[in-house]
């Protein structure tokens, strides 16, 4: 009990130190891309673990995705910051291209033809964690998310699952699991159902969203914890730095009308 009260404070110490070194970070940053509009940092597509750790029942990989891998220097310091706070585990980047294969490679016919309905890059990464969790297994982040604390010491060596808790609802910008998940494969489910009875009203966020996933889990009781004790978003950077080789490109500005085929 005495470790895990000293774990959550401090999880917040480190909560509040992230967000005052992400403001001078982006304060620096624009400064920076004023002078270096086009200068990029590239994140690698695959980085090993830096250090040797525990094995565990869910993978030690970090699965990110993005629309590109050359990225501004905000979300390059998001990047190393969570290599640095988790240095037992491997980082995977996945490309739009890629996403698209592997779907394509290892999704049933059915699940395949849903995902390339989608046109929208958000709705495409919220199909494919959840494919490539339930598939491979590991922890997926947005590329603007952070952990707080070191993965290994929130993800026990048993867990097969840990979803992320934000006021009364489960979010889906970070999700650990083992692979052969039943609400992640439930959850997949109800978006091929949304695709296919083109269920856009709710945008974005109910078409392949947090809501899907609220909906696969339901009243369950599962592992999870509260973001502020886990991963968070938007310390180190913002949707300007995000998206500055693609204005506007944010699931937010996305018509419904044009989120499928």
């Amino acid at each position: 009990m005495k470790d895990m009260k000293s774990m959550y404070i401090g999880a917040i110490i480190i909560n509040r130190l992230s967000k005052i070194l992400g403001i001078l970070v982006k304060a620096l940053s624009y400064i920076f891309h004023f002078f270096f509009k086009n200068k990029r940092f590239t994140i690698p597509e695959y980085s090993q673990a830096l250090i040797s750790g525990k094995e565990s029942v869910i993978p030690k990989i970090i699965w990110q995705t993005n629309y590109s891998n050359n990225v501004t220097l905000p979300i390059y310091v998001n990047y190393l910051f969570n290599r640095l706070i988790s240095p037992d585990w491997e980082y995977r980047y996945v490309s739009t291209e890629a996403r698209l294969e592997f779907i394509k490679t290892h999704a049933s016919q059915r699940m395949a033809h849903a995902f390339e309905q989608l046109t929208d890059g958000a709705s495409q990464a919220d199909f494919w964690r959840l494919f490539t969790l339930n598939y491979y297994g590991g922890v997926y982040m947005d590329i603007d998310a952070h952990a707080v604390w070191p993965l290994s010491n929130m993800i026990k060596p048993e867990d097969k699952e840990l979803f992320l808790m934000t006021k009364h609802n489960y979010s889906n910008y970070f999700i650990a699991s083992a692979k052969e998940n039943s609400y992640l494969q439930k959850a997949l489910d109800l978006i091929v159902d949304n695709i296919e009875q083109k269920n856009i009203n709710g945008g974005v966020y109910e078409l392949t969203g947090p809501t899907v996933l609220n909906r696969a889990i339901g009243e369950d009781n599962v592992n999870h914890r509260h973001n502020k004790y886990t991963c968070i978003q938007g310390s180190f950077t913002n949707e300007f730095f995000q998206y500055m080789d693609k204005p506007r490109g944010k699931w937010i500005h996305a018509k419904k009308e044009d989120l499928l085929k």
